[in-house]
Parts: C-alpha cells; sequence; structure tokens
C-alpha cells in the first residue's frame, strides 16, 4: 500500500487544545441562551453555598461566644417537691455553693414577683411592661460576663439607697436611654444608675431591673432565699459540681433542685440551626437540579438547530467521538461558567449577611471546591445525552435537513 493512500486513509484526530475553542464558540453563537442558562445553575449553587456559609458563619460566632462566655456556668433553681408544689431555694443556698471545692465564685437572684416597675407614677397599674425586679449580688454582672452599655452596677453603697440597673430589654420598655432618670418601683421613686448590655448567658434577665439586697430587705421585706443561684467552677470540675450541687442545696429534698447549664441552651440552638440548614440545602438543590434540566434543554435544542454543521463536520472526517466530545465541552463549560458566577454570588451574600450580623467569615474552602464541582458534574450528566445523540445522527441526514 502507498505511502499516500495510508495517508489518505488516516483517522482524524481532535487535539486537546482544539476541544475548548471549540465548546467556547459554540457558547458564543448563542449568547442569551447562554446566559440563561448559566443564571440557573448560579442560582442553585449560590443558594447552595450561601446557605452552607452562613451556617459555617454562624457556627463560628457561637464558637467564638462560648469561647469567651466559658462553658463553665452552672445553675441551680428550685423544681418541684414530691407532692408537687412548687419548691423553694434555702436562704444560705449561695454560701453553701460557694463551699463545694472546686467552684471558683457563686452568686443569685431573687424575684420580688409582687414588685411591679413603671416609668412614673402616672403610669396605669395594669401596663408593667412585664419587667420584673430582682435583688441581685454583687457578684452577678461578673459571674455572668455582663457588660455595662452605660453607667455603673451596683456597689455595696448603692445597696442600701433605691437605685437601679437596668437590663438591656427593660431600659428600651422604659424608654430610659442614660442613667439618672427616675423610674416608678415599687411604690417608690428609683434611680437608674447602670444599663446593662444582652447577656447571651441569662437571657430571662434582659427584661430585670436589679436592686440591692439591703434596700430590698428593708423596704419590701425580702426574705433572702434566692431564686436562681449561678456559679462558676474549673472546666475539669463542672461535671463533679454539677452532681454535687443539689445534695449541697437542699440536702434533704436534692430532687427538688434544677441545675443546668447555660452555654447548652446555645449549642442545642446551633443544632436547630444546623436542621434548617439542612433544609435549605435540600432547597437549593432542587434549584441546581432545575438549572441542570435548563442545561440539558439548551444542548438538546442546539443539536437540532445545528444538524447541519454536525453533518459538514461528519463529511469532513468527524468522528462520533468528535462530536460528543464537542457537545460535551459545550455542556460542561456552559455548567463552569455557572458554578463560578453562583459561586461569586454565594461568597458575596456570605460577606454580606455575616458582616451585617457581625460574623466572622467562615467558610471551609472544601464548599467552594464542591460546589464547583457538582456544577461539572451535573454539567456532564445534562449534556451526554444531547452529545450523544449529536454524535449518533448521519451526515447526509444532518446535511439534507
Amino acid at each position: 500500500m502507498s505511502r499516500g493512500h495510508q495517508a489518505g486513509t488516516r483517522r482524524s484526530r481532535l487535539l486537546r487544545s482544539d476541544v475548548y475553542r471549540l465548546g467556547a464558540s459554540g457558547l458564543r453563537s448563542r449568547p442569551t441562551r447562554v446566559v440563561l442558562s448559566a443564571l440557573g445553575i448560579a442560582i442553585g449553587i449560590a443558594a447552595m453555598i450561601a446557605v452552607v456559609g452562613i451556617s459555617t458563619s454562624s457556627r463560628a460566632k457561637l464558637n467564638d461566644q462560648l469561647a469567651s462566655l466559658g462553658t463553665n456556668l452552672l445553675t441551680v433553681r428550685p423544681g418541684t417537691s414530691l407532692t408537687g408544689q412548687d419548691a423553694t431555694l434555702p436562704a444560705e443556698s449561695t454560701g453553701k455553693v460557694g463551699l463545694i471545692r472546686g467552684v471558683s465564685i457563686a452568686g443569685a437572684v431573687a424575684t420580688l414577683p409582687d414588685v411591679k416597675v413603671y416609668r412614673s407614677r402616672l403610669i396605669n397599674p395594669d401596663k408593667s411592661g412585664g419587667i420584673d425586679v430582682q435583688v441581685a449580688d454583687l457578684a452577678l454582672l461578673r459571674l455572668l460576663d455582663g457588660t455595662l452599655r452605660q453607667g455603673t452596677w451596683l456597689t455595696k453603697a448603692t445597696t442600701r439607697y433605691p437605685t437601679v440597673v437596668l437590663g438591656g430589654i427593660a431600659a428600651d420598655r422604659l424608654g430610659i436611654v442614660s442613667p439618672g432618670s427616675q423610674i416608678w418601683l415599687g411604690g417608690t421613686q428609683f434611680t437608674v444608675i447602670g444599663i446593662l448590655d444582652a447577656l447571651p448567658l441569662a437571657p430571662e434577665l434582659d427584661t430585670s431591673a436589679f436592686i440591692g439586697a439591703t434596700f430590698a430587705t428593708a423596704r419590701f421585706g425580702w426574705n433572702g432565699k434566692p431564686t436562681t443561684v449561678f456559679e462558676r467552677s474549673a472546666d475539669a470540675e463542672v461535671e463533679t459540681v454539677r452532681r454535687l450541687l443539689p445534695r449541697t442545696v437542699n440536702p434533704e429534698h436534692p430532687e427538688s433542685v434544677r441545675v443546668s447549664r447555660p452555654s447548652d441552651a446555645l449549642a442545642a440552638k446551633n443544632a436547630a440551626d444546623l436542621t434548617f440548614t439542612a433544609l435549605l440545602v435540600g432547597l437549593g438543590s432542587v434549584a441546581l437540579l432545575v438549572g441542570g434540566i435548563g442545561v440539558a434543554n439548551t444542548m438538546v435544542i442546539s443539536v437540532l438547530e445545528r444538524r447541519r454543521e454536525i453533518g459538514l463536520r461528519r463529511a469532513l472526517g468527524a468522528t462520533r467521538g468528535h462530536i460528543r466530545t464537542q457537545f460535551l465541552a459545550e455542556a460542561l463549560l456552559l455548567s463552569a461558567l455557572g458554578g463560578l458566577a453562583g459561586t461569586v454570588i454565594g461568597f458575596g451574600v456570605i460577606a454580606v449577611f455575616a458582616g451585617t450580623n457581625g460574623w466572622p467569615i467562615s467558610v471551609p474552602p472544601a464548599v467552594f471546591a464542591g460546589g464547583i464541582g457538582v456544577t461539572m458534574l451535573i454539567g456532564a450528566v445534562a449534556g451526554l445525552y444531547p452529545a450523544i445523540r449529536a454524535s449518533r445522527t448521519p451526515p447526509t441526514a444532518a446535511l439534507n435537513g
């Protein structure tokens, strides 16, 4: 066989460098359709990345918060007796808790249920605003890692006089914006000396007004019994102290004492957020699937519109494999464009949301890599059938069409 005859029967080859150019040229010929199809992919992947990124950033914020607040705070509250009646804590509970080995600091609050708070004596008695009056230990602010928005905390001197420190929400409800204002508390005019920031480990106290034990005993006849005791211990001693607290506070009826750890509530909230995140990721997956269907639809229409091009390329020597590769490359490029756009949009949403809420931006790189990988997989699946269909089109039928 002659060398010329061998050269004439040699099969054509599609270079790797040509695959990208073929795929890109097919997309450039239909820019509007390409943009709309890529947008479907972009919306789906942006939704998934944004949801995962917001969730991880929220968890990072929670971890930072727990690290700063500590997980070694325990609270002691009265439960119910064996007869079903509401129990109370003994007056010496705080002192007993402070004697437990490993406890570094203890303090308490006592709710005065019959004492109401009003902005002034002219307010309707039935409209107290749901503000609780709490008798607070001087160590309470340090125990809860609380901070003051304005003013000062209670001191030994101020506890002897009608002075009050307001929780953040309580101050807002009363319309108090600065210390020095007067409020009507328990039929007595009190001077506001401080306003607290939010207390993450004790949010129930944000709606409280705190007064000193000395004045509460003299003016309201407080019996010295606390309603909640707080204590902090060394991290390694938390579980040991937790077991000792009921019998220490009430040796006769330890079953009527409830012990809890506030940080567990924050962790439970995070677990609930993870469940909600999984739901949103599922919705994002549906959007991504719709985007993949859009890619498949675009490629099928492209095959129908370009039958003459397919026939001409086949007549010039392109194999079925070349045609499959060309259309599969177009589908992959289309999905990659959508994936890249969706990744950028998703990161933008995360950055805006985290910045608005004061969260750190914490997104594992695997999330972005996984997002691009998923879009490429969807592009491959969506483009496979149109590519096979295009490769099986007979050249003569394609040219006649």
